[in-house]
């Protein structure tokens, strides 16, 4: 069973996991957040500030069951790294505090959890603390999460240090009576024999349709207990077995397996993190890999481990159902898939980040080990997308919020050695055509020093439709024999076109286009004079493309484009008013506005620069109570000035200074 573990920052997660490991005799000692002595947070900056960046993977056994265990970040800066991890879980755990209740990254995370339909239980932690009120928090769960709980016992002297979890039993009629209702609402038979003759539905029927509808995520399960203490931490571990799903996969299956975590090793060598869908992976075993950006590749696992009881154990092999790690697979990112891709529940669903900024050694001498330094945490993140300009003198990274900008940055400190400074985060702007285009280099004339013809026609596509290309020349002018076939032509010129499309006039990525190549020709030494010449090489197609394409776009034109979020913000109901005022004032187009007890919900659209704003002044709005969801709804047409992005790569407008620059990188290679 891959198990994840899930929270609020504080609502005491990570002391769970170590609670539990305890409980499974995986360890002697419960380590504690504030001593930095917990088993999954290794990071020395996760135990300097007491809170969880990375993910990490534990494993532990209950009555006979494998349980790798996923403790995951809490503040929604580190969302990415959460909804890496909820795609390849077969079950949840979200932990709620006693004390605090239902808080904003509470609803996230529940409501990540249902629309993935991942299986989850409901830990209300703390009942030991001053203030602790378990009935309190299970009204908000129903008001503010979701009305499909099922409380599995009660607390008992809540608040004080004694206090105890005290499980139902189903010779309780008071909970008998309701998880029988609450479960016949989603089964219409069970409703139909309650009907005829309650006393008919055994204990055995009720236990099994319970655990049915919790593995179809139709139900949540709700404990209590202090992960302090322990107490309540023993039915958990009963609940875990009984009711969620642990499925093996098919060990037999094609191999497939997605990549959702890079390391490194104490020699610096690669460490990818692989959850195991279908088949099984053999050491030495040359496995094909699909890329994120769609490319295909071939690598060698030359070591596997698994998690065993707190650590980790090497093996020979990995299969279905298990999470592992692979030495050998040098060139794979994160969201790289092995063999076939895995289901649908595989997929990851959230957006790229829409900020950045420019990070800058303190000391100048730090600079090459800054450029490495990043290219590692790249590696753990490639959402950091780290870039720089065409100079080699500044140096960006996207971002989803300025907490993840001092995580970064402490980072690098802690763990590199180099102190750095950031500029002011800016938004991260698109290019999209505004009208039509057209290039034509031809092969054996003077200003072409390419052994290729290429013509490129670029016009505007529809909106949010990314990159299309499309070939309008016929077989026989493709170089079938660098490419073997058309449709591997099309594929790499497709990568060129969009390599190329990364940073157009104004220096931010060209998209929503459909170009379209209306011109290809290649050199033989045996041809006609127009084509006569040494043999073309995938490198003349590869650097000619930039020169035509940026002149098809230079002529077609584009409009700078900011990003619009669109965002819903659940808050109080007697926050309304300031909240639509501050709204009012931000730019922001209100789109819905519902209402659900004492909680409101306003969905609005609005530009990614000015989201920030309202997160910082949303809990003084709303008295801490309100949570803010945004979402990537497109780009618009900036309105007033725009800033030009400095290019990472040189501009081939400037013809000589890119032919200057192939030059060199090849006297490099």
């Amino acid at each position: 069973m891959n198990l994840g573990i899930l929270a609020h920052v504080d609502a005491g997660k990570t002391t769970l996991t170590e609670r539990l490991l305890y409980a499974a005799g995986v360890i002697d000692t419960v380590g504690t957040v504030d001593a930095g002595t917990t088993r999954t947070d290794t990071l020395a900056l996760e135990r300097q500030r007491g809170i969880t960046i990375k993910s990490a993977v534990v494993s532990f056994e209950i009555a006979g069951t494998t349980v790798n265990l996923i403790d995951t970040p809490g503040h929604p800066d580190f969302i990415a790294e959460v909804e890496r991890v909820l795609s390849l879980l077969d079950g949840a755990v979200l932990v709620i505090s006693a004390v605090e209740g239902v808080q904003p990254q509470t609803r996230v995370l529940m409501r990540a959890l249902r629309r993935l339909r991942v299986p989850t239980l409901l830990f209300v932690n703390k009942i030991d603390r001053g203030g602790a009120d378990p009935g309190r928090v299970l009204d908000a769960i129903r008001g503010r999460l979701t009305a499909a709980i099922i409380p599995m016992g009660t607390a008992d002297e809540p608040g004080a240090r004694d206090a105890r979890f005290r499980p139902y039993g189903f010779d309780d009629p008071t909970f008998r009576t309701g998880l029988t209702e609450a479960l016949a609402e989603r089964n219409d038979s069970l409703l139909a024999a309650y009907v005829e003759n309650e006393s008919a539905v055994t204990d055995g029927r009720l236990r099994g349709e319970l655990a049915a509808q919790t593995r179809r995520s139709s139900v949540h399960p709700v404990f209590l207990g202090s992960a302090i203490t322990g107490e309540g931490v023993a039915a958990l571990m009963t609940g875990l077995a009984e009711l969620l799903p642990a499925e093996a996969g098919d060990p037999e299956g094609t191999v497939s397996g997605r990549i959702f975590k890079i390391d490194r090793g104490p020699a610096g060598e690669k460490i990818a993190y692989v959850r195991m869908f279908a088949g099984t992976v053999q050491i030495r075993q040359r496995l094909p890999v699909e890329t994120t950006t769609g490319g295909e590749a071939e690598a060698k696992a030359t070591g596997i481990s698994v998690p065993e009881r707190g650590g980790w154990v090497r093996r020979p092999h990995l299969v279905a159902g298990e999470i592992g790690r692979l030495w050998g697979l040098s060139g794979v990112r994160i969201g790289d898939t092995i063999g076939r891709p895995p289901p649908s529940g595989g997929q990851w669903h959230f957006a790229p980040p829409t900020m950045e900024t420019v990070v800058a050694p303190v000391r100048p001498e730090n600079d090459g080990a800054l450029r490495g330094a990043l290219a590692r945490l790249a590696e753990q993140d490639p959402l950091i997308n780290v870039r720089a300009d065409d100079t080699g003198r500044e140096i960006s990274v996207s971002l989803y919020g300025e907490v993840q900008k001092e995580v970064i940055g402490a980072t690098l400190a802690t763990e590199f050695g180099i102190d750095v400074t950031f500029r002011e985060t800016t938004i991260i702007c698109v290019e999209r055509p505004v009208g039509r285009g057209e290039a034509v280099e031809v092969l054996n004339t003077g200003s072409n020093p390419f052994r290729a013809t290429i013509g490129l026609r670029v016009e505007p596509g529809p909106q949010d439709s990314g990159i299309e290309f499309r070939v309008g020349v016929a077989p026989q002018s493709m170089p079938m024999y660098v490419y073997r076939n058309a449709d591997t032509f099309t594929d790499h010129m497709a990568q060129y076109v969009r390599r190329t499309l990364c940073e157009g006039r104004f220096g931010w990525q060209v998209t929503d286009c459909v170009v379209t190549m209306i011109d290809c020709s290649y050199s033989v030494p045996d041809g006609p004079p127009s084509r006569r010449g040494p043999l073309s090489t995938p490198a003349d197609f590869r650097d000619l493309t930039p020169l035509v394409l940026m002149r098809a776009v230079e002529q077609a034109g584009t409009v700078v484009c900011e990003p619009m979020l669109r965002v819903s913000l659940e808050i109080p109901v007697w926050a309304i008013s300031a909240v639509l005022t501050a709204l009012g004032r931000l730019g922001a187009a209100v789109r819905h506005q519902s209402l659900r007890g004492d909680l409101t919900t306003i969905e609005v659209v609005a530009p990614a620069a000015r989201v920030p704003d309202l997160q910082r002044r949303l809990p003084g709005l709303t008295g801490g109570e309100g949570v803010l969801e945004a979402t990537l709804d497109g780009y618009r047409p900036v309105r007033g000035e725009f800033t030009t992005r400095p290019r990472t790569t040189v501009d081939p407008r400037n013809r000589e200074r890119y032919l200057l620059s192939l030059t060199r990188q090849g006297a490099r290679e």
